[in-house]
């Protein structure tokens, strides 16, 4: 008989003993197929086995080792070597949320309220990526990426909106924005727009 047994998000993490950014690259990579339930990720625990086996019957290469090596390999050959994020959105559940889901993904996260903090954040420390939201009371999301480039002109910028125009989206490409998420957005297209942008 076919094991159907179904594991949610965090008994995936606990069973493979790998951090969820770990998880996220196996999904995107095909490795362990998921299934989309609601709001959730659901995985068939046989699917998790084949890909296990198929891991140790491999030979020991780079590509082959197992999941769990992951998180003991730094990526850029030093411990600090984790991209730091600025998140930027006046909405404090959109702040959370996002700072949550890209911490758990192995991101240093720093958040601010509105674009005068961001501007302030970025004026005293240097960020790999940003992630901004459009419409903003005082300083607007635009104004804010304009400013980050004259900091760092090789910043990669996603934008989240619910409010997205033409013209907005036009002046966000100029802007060379890596990335435009429209509200509401899914975690695994977050951490997809991260990964993309940052180059990894």
């Amino acid at each position: 008989m076919i094991d159907e047994t179904f594991l949610t998000t965090e008994e995936v993490l606990e069973y493979l003993q790998v951090n969820l950014r770990t998880v996220y690259r196996l999904i995107k990579a095909g490795k362990i197929p998921a299934v989309r339930v609601g709001r959730q990720w659901r995985f068939r625990k046989s699917d998790i086995d084949a890909w296990l086996d198929s891991q140790h019957s491999r030979p020991a290469t780079r590509s082959a080792a197992p999941a769990s090596d992951m998180l003991t390999r730094p990526e850029h050959g030093s411990i600090n070597s984790r991209p730091r994020i600025l998140v930027v959105d006046d909405e404090a559940s959109i702040r959370d949320l996002l700072a949550k889901t890209l911490a758990l993904a192995e991101y240093d996260v720093d958040v601010a309220p509105d674009g005068r903090t961001a501007l302030e954040r970025m004026r005293v420390q240097s960020y790999d990526l940003l992630i901004s939201d459009l419409k903003m009371p005082g300083i607007d999301g635009l104004s804010v990426i304009r400013e980050a480039k004259r900091y760092k002109a090789d910043l990669p910028v996603i934008i989240i909106t619910g409010y997205s125009t033409e013209s907005a989206a036009i002046e966000a490409v100029n802007l060379g924005v890596s990335g435009y998420l429209t509200k509401p957005f899914r975690v695994p297209q977050v951490l997809a727009a991260a990964a993309k942008a940052l180059g990894e």
